[in-house]
């Protein structure tokens, strides 16, 4: 069975367009994460192409589907680099913005040996995406399956563009990161909500420690508006909510590198998953594989899966609905 909130136009291939933020992510390895006032050996650097907005671009043209994407990036070397990418993996890069006086955005990342990632961003252009610079894509927009959101660009401009899909009848799925607050307008414009288990404790006011907790959290947010809510919640794997339908989604046992851009892939083939027509269960199930595969690779956009290896790739976990 369907669910009802999904009012998608289906076609043989999804069409996704994503607005947020394109950024150059610097990483350092290391063992820990260092002090304030103190310094760690790293034992490696590299850099790679991220953004929040990016990645989940970059993840779902590779699970298949027709990708716009919108944002603004620096006239410089890293903006002229990420065009590149993003053209390379058949993205539409119509409407991205070149910021002629704002350089492009960029991360310091810190992965440690348990996998876990830290970020300091230097956002850049992304901060200067307007509103009024979403009006020439509402038509792209309003051609969309779905339209995919994040909190790394002006909260005004998400707004913008979640009112624009929302007009045209286009689902929107939000991830709250990295803001976390949402205002409550901008919750009355969201299809699917994606917070993590931070995002979700802050949101409700309800500590997410148990699973227990965090469907109470989940019901709490979805009384702000949303359609849905699939909550990532780690090792514990997620929980989706619509309505009276609760799933609770194993977790995908991985050995994990690099975390960094798990919740970008996972919210990408979620949308690619419901665009196709999945149930929520199914989309959930899809999206935490997706998450896997990407977290036994380093990097950020290098890590998304391709959609022969989803086919390919074989988990051994459970679903169980309460």
């Amino acid at each position: 069975m369907k669910s009802t909130f999904i009012q998608t136009k289906q076609t043989l291939r999804p069409r996704i367009t994503v607005a947020g933020s394109s950024a150059t992510n610097m990483v350092i390895r290391a063992h820990h994460h260092p002090v304030p006032g103190g310094m760690v050996m790293g034992d490696q650097f590299f850099t790679t192409p991220g953004g929040k907005g990016a990645n989940q671009a970059v993840t779902a043209a590779r699970l298949g589907a027709a990708v716009t994407f919108l944002s603004r990036i620096g006239n410089d070397l890293f903006g002229r680099q990420a065009i590149q990418q993003l053209m390379e993996e058949g993205i539409n890069t119509d409407f991205i913005l070149s910021d002629q006086r704002l350089a492009s955005g960029v991360a310091f990342v810190t992965v440690d040996a348990d996998a876990r990632s830290s970020m300091t961003i230097a956002p850049g252009a992304n901060s200067a995406f307007s509103p009024e610079e979403l009006l020439p894509a509402a038509a792209q927009i309003g051609q969309s399956d779905y339209l995919l959101l994040q909190m790394d660009i002006p909260e005004e401009t998400v707004l913008q563009a979640a009112k624009i899909a929302a007009g045209r009848h286009v689902p929107v799925m939000l991830d709250p990161a990295p803001a976390y607050a949402c205002s409550e307008e901008l919750l009355q414009y969201v299809t699917v909500f994606t917070p993590n288990r931070a995002a979700a404790s802050q949101l409700s006011g309800i500590a997410v420690t148990s699973m227990e907790s965090a469907v109470e959290a989940a019901e709490i947010i979805c009384r702000k508006g949303v359609k849905a809510v699939v909550m990532t919640l780690g090792e514990q794997g997620a929980l989706a909510l619509h309505g009276d339908q609760l799933h609770v989604i194993p977790p995908v046992p991985v050995e994990a590198v690099d975390t960094t851009a798990a919740g970008d892939v996972f919210n990408a083939a979620l949308a690619v998953a419901l665009a196709e027509q999945k149930n929520l269960r199914e989309a959930a199930v899809f999206a935490a594989k997706a998450a896997a595969i990407a977290v036994t690779r380093w990097g950020a956009q290098a890590a998304a899966p391709y959609r022969r290896e989803m086919e390919k790739k074989i988990f051994h976990t459970s679903n169980t609905s309460v």
